[in-house]
């Protein structure tokens, strides 16, 4: 029977790191990617989404910033799942302020802003009680021709009616456009 040795590559590490991210193991997905330059398989971009995630699914916000801005010295370029994810992070930690500087500093990057950026960045503003800044946010995002959606609403919304600034939610209700 000949020797069939398997080896393992940056898929095989990537679908581990994202099947912890999955399962909630943050630890074990970011021993998985220090790992790997042990083991002589050079981390992706994909390897290191999937930590970055890992690390926004437990609110682990330092973390996750620490990865995305370790990622160039890797020869990494971030990309939009990884800034994200990272500002996501930053939602899920009460970060207000570290993910819009997130969302501002992706076009520095060549990156353009998506829904899920913006929706991630406008919940970080509910979170921390900012409606002013949703629905600045919120005009930001029709500006970049990025269509609103409920998600986006329902957070601006919500920002303000946290902020109690219950003028402004109704105001942004009845604005809201018919998504359905």
């Amino acid at each position: 029977m000949p020797d069939m040795r398997i080896a393992r590559d940056q898929i095989s590490y990537s679908a581990a790191i994202s099947a912890c991210e999955k399962g909630g193991q943050w630890q074990l997905a970011l021993s998985i990617l220090s790992g790997m330059p042990d083991e002589r398989v050079v981390p992706n971009e994909i390897s290191y989404n999937a930590a970055i995630s890992a690390c926004e699914k437990v609110g682990q916000w330092q973390l996750a910033l620490i990865l995305l801005s370790s990622m160039p010295d890797m020869r990494l370029i971030p990309d939009e799942i990884s800034y994200n994810a990272a500002i996501s992070a930053c939602e899920k930690g009460g970060q207000w302020q570290l993910a819009l500087s997130l969302l501002r500093s992706m076009p520095d990057m060549s990156l353009i802003p998506n829904k899920i950026s913006y929706n991630a960045a406008i919940s970080a503003c509910e979170k921390g009680k900012r409606g002013q800044l949703s629905l600045s946010l919120l005009s930001s995002m029709q500006e970049m021709r990025v269509i609103p959606n409920e998600i986006s609403y329902n957070a601006a919304i919500s920002a303000c009616e946290q902020g109690g600034q219950w003028q402004l939610a109704l105001s942004l209700l009845s604005s809201m456009p018919d998504l359905r």
